[in-house]
């Protein structure tokens, strides 16, 4: 692996579980954080003013809100949230192929619209929270995780989006197929012995990025620290090689 000059770019802190005062407080605690994830929690109750405000604050965004419908309805939610600034926009691959595209395409008018750089689609595999056993007994999916993953990352290269969001357990053997252009996200971080909490396929920090993964999305391991700052830099310094 190379040598990672700017360990912050490597890491997007998830703002789950925040209201806009907590977020601009960890934010005035860390101002070497780069990227920002914007989910559902903080987008519901904030509303899009809060893209604007963490852009003006220099942040870049993953605005993770996870678009899954048909195809029209991702294509136009793509359009308007490629409007917002947002680095990256994520939605579900198993929207299907017609559907990534069409939200493919949107993104760049979208963002054409405004004069803004095109956002990079990230399309969603098997979220971390899903096991083996939940995944066959709730899903009623009789087909490996790791090939469930394989097929949906495959979907979303041939549709043109620019990356996909997996664990960390599935990155190595997606890195061997995709070239580092191609963005591997992986949410499920922490820090060795620490508690899982709700997620199941979870990796060390340093682990996920030797086996290929082109960011690492960390949330209450940072945020819900009794020192923020410390622990941001010690994921920091775990991950220069």
């Amino acid at each position: 692996m190379k040598n990672i000059d700017n360990p912050s770019e490597k890491i997007i802190i998830a703002l789950d579980g925040m209201d806009k005062n907590k977020v601009f407080n960890l934010l005035e605690k860390i101002p070497e954080i780069t990227w920002v994830k914007v989910g559902l929690e903080l987008f519901v109750s904030e509303g899009p003013d809060i893209l604007s405000k963490l852009r003006n604050k220099g942040k870049k965004i993953f605005l993770d809100l996870k678009f899954h419908d048909i195809p029209t309805t991702v294509a136009r939610a793509c359009f308007a949230a490629s409007q917002t600034g947002a680095e990256f926009i994520s939605l579900h691959t198993c929207s299907g192929i017609k559907a990534l595209q069409m939200a493919n395409e949107a993104a760049h008018e979208g963002a054409a619209k405004v004069n803004l750089k095109p956002p990079t689609l990230l399309g969603i595999t098997i979220l971390t929270s899903w096991t083996r056993e939940s995944f066959s007994n709730d899903l009623l999916i009789d087909q490996s995780i790791d090939h469930r993953v394989a097929h949906l990352a495959r979907i979303a290269s041939k549709s043109g989006l620019g990356g996909c969001v997996c664990s960390p357990k599935e990155v190595q053997f997606l890195r061997e197929v995709y070239p580092e252009t191609f963005e591997l996200v992986t949410p499920g971080i922490r820090s060795l012995g620490s508690d899982i909490n709700d997620q199941s396929r979870v990796s060390d920090a340093a682990e996920a990025l030797k086996m290929g993964a082109s960011k690492l999305v960390i949330g209450r391991a940072i945020t819900q620290s009794n020192d923020p700052a410390y622990m941001f830099k010690s994921f920091c310094d775990k991950i220069v090689f």
